[in-house]
């Protein structure tokens, strides 16, 4: 199984409209808005590393309201 971070930074007043869009894409585990640089941070589960790229870090990264992402993949 492989596990990985996806932090999120959001369009002005977006946030909250995010975090329901992206709890309902597969291989999401968890997700949250946070203080700091980023304004959610995202758990994605999957088989493959392919998996969690393609199918959660492409699909937030193509939502109108994100202008940046950084995706860290576990190693444990």
């Amino acid at each position: 199984m492989v596990r990985a971070f996806i932090m999120v930074k959001a369009g002005t007043g977006q946030a909250e409209a995010l975090l329901e869009t992206v709890r309902g894409f597969d291989h999401v585990a968890d997700a949250n808005i946070v203080a700091g640089d980023y304004d959610l941070i995202v758990e994605a589960e999957a088989e493959e590393v392919y998996d969690v790229i393609n199918s959660v870090a492409t699909e937030i990264r193509s939502l109108d309201d994100v202008v940046d992402t950084k995706t860290y993949v576990c190693l444990e």
